[in-house]
């Protein structure tokens, strides 16, 4: 392997000293460096497909009055920073700055060139060889190399590369880097590792890196971080702090996925029974691979943050849509907006869609709609899909259809579960389960629950439960919870309960609910509170009544309140009640109404009565009944009376007996009577008999 030389016997030997330059002329270097340095080719450009863009399309006026100083914001991706990113190097003792007699300062070294000197033709030839001249450049760069000029040798290098003498050139990046050019170590790196030769490679760019050049940093970076190597962030943070902003943005990468949680979700959102797929998939604000991530590890994070600040404020489009991601996890949307507005005007797909949806949650789908469609028309099938389910909220099914088909196209399964679901929709059931089995079978989780439920609907119970499995183990929470539904159906209440279980570890309210019921059946009453508190603060009311009830059974019940004491405090049992009552749940209704009745609140234990009595509760009529007969209000007493009887309530067909007995209706009451010994219980028609008999007695006399 010829790529290591000896740079310390090289030197001394004093090939490559300095040219002798006259002070006066070296004023003039700087001058005319100076206006080399406004010229770049892009032979070395590290970051190719982040080229600036310098036209916009006007968008509209809406949108960036949403977003405070958005405009000039934008401003930032045009102001590119100079990366020296083509390879060629300044004379020695050349310094940058600027010059308005550029064309003098070239006269005056090309006059010097002509005349010998080596110092002159390095310079002239770099400021040709910057402006595409590579045949007028050439004689002069050989001429300062043959006189040992270092700049010469590497410039030499990258005038024959760009000749298509790659080898040539390596002979001479090899030169002036073993001479101490960094730029020309830099250039011999990237040389040897596209030849696959990465041990050379390495060493070259490791000597470029280690003399502080950012280019050299980045590709040693790049290099390592292709291995998996952790001493890629050291060299990524190197070039980054020399103003690299492809650097920066890989460094905040780099730090952003450090950061974030590795131990992920096993499943998706909760759900509420069997899901049918009633929703189409949402917005996806994270991607994988380049997409924007966040973890929890605030220091990292926050550096990260930090260096995607940078890159885009240099114009890395991909940059600022990450920090637009990270700003709007944290609530500042409108500071998100106007870097997903930056990006996207860059021309970032995805920054459009992002922008998009931060539109729609602020209530303007008109611009949302805009941004979408720029999205899609990029081949953004997120943007399709919200596109697509903006169009079938309104009614549009075809032109939903037809974007749910562009989704698809441009490789985002959500496309063909969302056409599953608007299928589904219209009772196009072969169309729906069509679509959902492509989206399953590319590994739509989702879709396979909704498959599975297509299925079960159907009266396919055994070709249900394999989608039910494959989108339960993927990760769905729903299909866990469905599963469990599908083995209690076949009385296998073990493994239900394992899913049950499952599901509930995810955060799904029902099966909470259900665990906690299974645990309260077998006495396990600790573990049976727990899961009944997660339900209840999910917001089921079921679960929310049960554990009242669990709560209730511990402490002894309360007794009337002494004349002149205040109402007690209402206890966490009565707490948990009134939260299942005021979702509308009848029995905790009921007893709500009596928690109030036996504290003496009168008014109410009649208002949760009527509530639950007019929700169809016939103890919630029966009590109301007796509450309205106590206050003298017979008549609508017996109303209720009669509809909770009519349902089933063996205590008010009594009461109606005993009422139609005091009003002289014997036979009224002997019906009533019959009817409260059919329904029970056996306290109530023991009682129901007896009275029978007496009004039967009084009838016969």
């Amino acid at each position: 392997m010829v790529f290591m030389g000896d740079r310390a016997t090289l030197l001394k030997t004093g090939r490559f000293a300095r040219g002798h330059v006259h002070p006066a002329e070296k004023m003039a270097d700087v001058v005319f460096a100076a206006a080399a340095a406004q010229y770049k080719d892009t032979i070395e450009s590290p970051q190719p497909s982040e080229t600036a863009q310098p036209s916009e399309t006007a968008q509209p006026s809406e949108t960036t009055e949403i977003f405070e100083n958005a405009e000039s914001a934008a401003t930032a991706e045009t102001a590119e920073t100079i990366e020296s990113a083509d390879g060629v190097e300044n004379a020695e003792g050349a310094e940058t700055a600027a010059s308005a007699h550029s064309a003098e300062s070239e006269a005056r070294h090309r006059r010097a060139a002509d005349a010998g000197d080596t110092a002159s033709m390095s310079v002239l030839g770099a400021l040709l060889l910057r402006r595409g001249d590579l045949a007028g450049a050439e004689p002069y760069l050989r001429g300062a190399t043959a006189d040992g000029d270092r700049a010469a040798a590497n410039n030499l290098g990258v005038l024959l590369h760009q000749r298509g003498y790659p080898d040539e050139a390596a002979g001479w990046w090899r030169t002036a880097a073993v001479a101490g050019s960094a730029a020309a170590a830099h250039a011999l790196g990237r040389h040897f590792r596209e030849r696959g030769d990465e041990p050379a490679a390495e060493y070259w760019l490791r000597q470029s890196a280690e003399q502080g050049h950012a280019l050299g940093a980045y590709a040693l970076a790049d290099l390592l971080e292709h291995r998996s190597d952790v001493g890629a962030e050291r060299w990524l943070r190197a070039a980054a702090e020399q103003g690299h902003r492809e650097a920066a943005y890989r460094l905040a990468r780099l730090l952003e996925r450090n950061a974030a949680d590795a131990a992920q979700d096993a499943f998706g959102r909760p759900g509420l029974g069997p899901r049918t797929g009633a929703e189409p998939a949402g917005p996806r604000r994270t991607a994988k691979g380049d997409g924007p991530v966040a973890g929890p590890d605030a220091s990292r994070t926050g550096e990260a943050e930090q260096w995607y600040r940078q890159a885009a404020a240099r114009g890395h489009r991909r940059a600022a849509l990450h920090l637009g991601a990270i700003l709007e996890q944290r609530g500042e949307l409108k500071e998100a907006g106007r870097w997903y507005l930056i990006s996207a005007k860059a021309g970032e797909a995805r920054a459009a869609c992002a922008l998009g949806f931060l539109l729609r949650d602020a209530g303007d789908r008109e611009s949302a709609a805009v941004w979408w469609l720029r999205a899609a028309q990029d081949g953004n099938g997120n943007a399709a899909n919200a596109l697509g389910a903006l169009h079938a909220a309104r009614g549009e099914q075809q032109t939903a259809e037809r974007w749910y088909r562009a989704a698809m196209d441009a490789g985002d399964v959500n496309g063909a579960y969302n056409l599953g679901l608007l299928c589904a929709a219209q009772d196009r059931t072969a169309q729906a389960e069509q679509w959902y089995r492509r989206a399953a079978y590319a590994g739509h989780r989702e879709a396979a629950n909704a498959l599975a439920v297509l299925l079960l609907q159907a009266g396919d119970p055994a070709g249900a439960e394999p989608w039910f499995s494959k989108a339960a183990e993927a990760g769905s929470v729903d299909a866990a919870f469905n599963l469990g539904i599908l083995y209690a159906g076949r009385d296998e209440d073990r493994t239900a309960l394992l899913w049950y279980e499952r599901a509930a570890a995810a955060g799904h309210t029902e099966a909470a609910l259900q665990v906690g019921m299974a645990l309260l059946h077998h006495g396990e009453e600790q573990e049976a509170e727990r899961h009944l508190r997660c339900a209840a603060g999910g917001g089921s009311a079921e679960a929310a009544f049960r554990l009242a009830g669990l709560l209730d059974a511990r402490q002894p019940p309360p007794g009337p309140p002494a004349l002149g004491e205040p109402l007690p405090e209402k206890t966490e049992c009565e707490e948990w009640y009134e939260r299942a009552a005021e979702q509308g749940h009848r029995r905790a209704q009921v007893r709500v109404g009596m928690l109030a009745a036996t504290r003496g609140d009168v008014e109410s234990a009649g208002r949760w009565y009527r509530e639950a009595a007019e929700s169809g509760s016939r103890n919630g009529a029966f009590n109301l009944g007796l509450l309205l007969a106590r206050e003298g209000s017979e008549r609508e007493a017996a109303l209720w009376w009669t509809r909770a009887a009519a349902d089933g309530h063996g205590r008010a067909a009594l009461r109606l007996a005993l009422l139609a007995a005091r009003r002289g209706e014997l036979a009224e009451g002997q019906r009533w009577c019959a009817r409260a010994v059919e329904l029970g219980p056996a306290e109530v028609a023991e009682r129901a008999a007896r009275l029978r008999e007496a009004l039967h007695q009084e009838l016969t006399a």
